[in-house]
């Protein structure tokens, strides 16, 4: 979404690199790309405005004329305004004390309110909610039944007690107050503890209709009135946001279809015209592709900085703790890094998603754009499928696979023989690397470094190999040979002396007190 800004202002931030002061010509430059930058990407003109006078305030005081690193403190400037015309901090739903929670969705005909609810219904069941859909928009034709098939997927209920319309051509008869009120009884007597609404959206500002939604609001007084947007909407959006905050006085902003192409000005300029902060953000057509929005998080995207606070996230919802316990004992015992491992730890990856965005939440993932956007996502799905196609030993000892095998396995896996040669000179790769890590050296670190709490291991290996050397030859000096022998003799006692746990390796033992064999005492001198 936020591709073409994001390219602009890193270019931007660029050309300040190296710069050990910053003249007012640099800054007056900077903030005109950022202006320009902020434009293309359809944001509302006042919004660019205050923005790029914040920023030009900022960076022409003492905070970039005395830091030591000047285009760094601009990039900082910059972000924290971001974070402010975002909302500033991350706004989270006012759950009710008593009762269900009730949350209305408001917005634009075509804006995607019913996917979004089963979405959002979706994303609360995996909180803990146990939540429930009202089809309160009579309007739409099939409008209810898609709500059903969206809660189906969701796995929550869905009250829909009138059809609605079926056709543009049918007159609707249903009374959408009454089914919003009546949804909401039903939900506190089977103790739903939140409750989503679906309301009729509309081709544009039509005063019928917007009545319609203010008084379902009065009817059912909900906790939290969401108005989804389009965020492809474009310079539209502050006109149209202003409108439904007069009508329905919306409490929060969700945005919709985030993964589109578009340049989505309207996430920048909604929050910031209407004083209303955005929540939450539809990234795909799945009902897992949602997600809570935090400002902070947002700017650190837009300027390249990655967001793995989010990335994180999502891999503790979705990671299998079992299996990650299962591997890094494995790991711990130094066991070979097999097939199944493999196989399994791809399948714990699909589970985050897909891999295109998993990557662009790293930092620095624009300057590899191209590369991630030409990622074959079936790639995956060809891996999956060659390691499907081998036998259980194979899996598991993968050095029997030799050239008939891997004909078979290519023809069982519908690749050719090549794929399956390079995957496995990948999984050899894999298999040195986890040997490495397992040895305690991190492939890459200078002088072979170790890793922390290997040290004590690497240390009595680095003993027996000393001890392994061969002896230093004996001097030809009879003097210097014979103390070299006593030399030797005596360190060889001190270490039998401390492997048996001797405190004092100088102590004399006891002969006397030992039933030894007559001439034995010799041999222990």
């Amino acid at each position: 979404m936020f591709n073409s800004l994001s390219d602009r202002l890193t270019a931007t931030f660029k050309n300040l690199r190296g710069k050990g002061r910053l003249s007012e010509a640099d800054i007056d430059a900077t903030v005109r790309e950022i202006r320009r930058a902020l434009l293309d990407a359809d944001v509302a003109v006042p919004v660019v405005r205050e923005f790029t006078a914040h920023v030009k305030e900022r960076a022409l005081g003492a905070e970039v004329s005395e830091a030591l690193n000047p285009s760094q403190q601009i990039v900082k400037i910059v972000n924290e305004e971001l974070v402010s015309i975002l909302g500033g901090s991350t706004r989270r739903i006012n759950m009710a004390k008593s009762g269900p929670t009730i949350i209305m969705l408001a917005g634009l005909q075509g804006a995607g309110k019913t996917t979004l609810a089963g979405k959002l219904a979706h994303w609360l069941k995996g909180q803990g909610h146990t939540p429930m859909l009202i089809a309160s928009d009579l309007q739409r034709p099939n409008a209810v039944t898609q709500l059903k098939v969206v809660g189906e997927r969701a796995g929550v209920p869905v009250y829909a007690p009138h059809p609605g319309v079926t056709s543009e051509f049918d007159v609707p008869t249903g009374d959408p107050v009454q089914v919003a009120r009546d949804g909401v009884a039903e939900a506190r007597a089977k103790l739903h503890d939140v409750v989503i609404v679906d309301t009729a959206g509309r081709l544009g500002v039509d005063a019928e209709l917007m009545q319609q939604a203010r008084n379902i609001r009065d009817a059912i007084e909900p906790h939290e009135v969401l108005f989804v947007i389009d965020a492809m909407i474009g310079q539209d959006a502050v006109n149209t946001a202003n409108a439904f905050n007069e009508g329905v006085d919306f409490t929060g902003v969700v945005l919709s279809k985030l993964d589109g192409d578009a340049r989505g000005g309207a996430a920048l300029s909604v929050a910031s015209v209407t004083g209303k902060p955005i929540m939450f953000a539809s990234t795909g057509e799945n009902v897992t592709d949602f997600e809570q929005f935090h400002p902070d998080r947002m700017a650190s995207r837009i300027l390249d900085m990655g967001d793995i606070l989010t990335l994180i996230e999502q891999a503790e919802a979705q990671w299998d703790k079992a299996e990650a316990d299962r591997m890094a004992k494995k790991f711990i015992d130094q066991e070979d890094f097999t097939f199944e491992d493999f196989l399994a730890q791809m399948q714990q990856i699909r589970k985050l998603g897909s891999m295109k965005k998993l990557l662009m939440m790293m930092p620095g993932a624009a300057q590899m754009r191209q590369q991630l956007e030409a990622f074959d996502e079936r790639e995956i799905d060809r891996v999956e499928a060659i390691v499907r196609s081998m036998t259980p030993h194979e899996r598991v000892a993968p050095r029997i696979i030799n050239g008939s095998r891997r004909a078979r396995i290519a023809k069982g896996a519908g690749v050719t023989v090549s794929e399956v040669n390079q995957l496995m000179e990948r999984f050899a790769q894999a298999q040195k690397m986890m040997k490495k890590l397992a040895s305690g050296k991190m492939p890459g670190m200078p002088g072979g470094m170790q890793m922390p709490g290997m040290a004590a291991a690497a240390g009595g290996a680095r003993k027996n190999a000393k001890n392994n050397k061969k002896k230093k030859a004996r001097s030809g000096n009879p003097q210097k040979r014979a103390a070299q022998e006593a030399a030797a003799a005596k360190a060889q006692q001190a270490r039998a002396g401390a492997a048996f746990g001797q405190q004092a390796q100088n102590q004399e033992m006891d002969l006397s007190s030992m039933n030894l064999p007559k001439g034995f005492e010799k041999f222990l001198q």
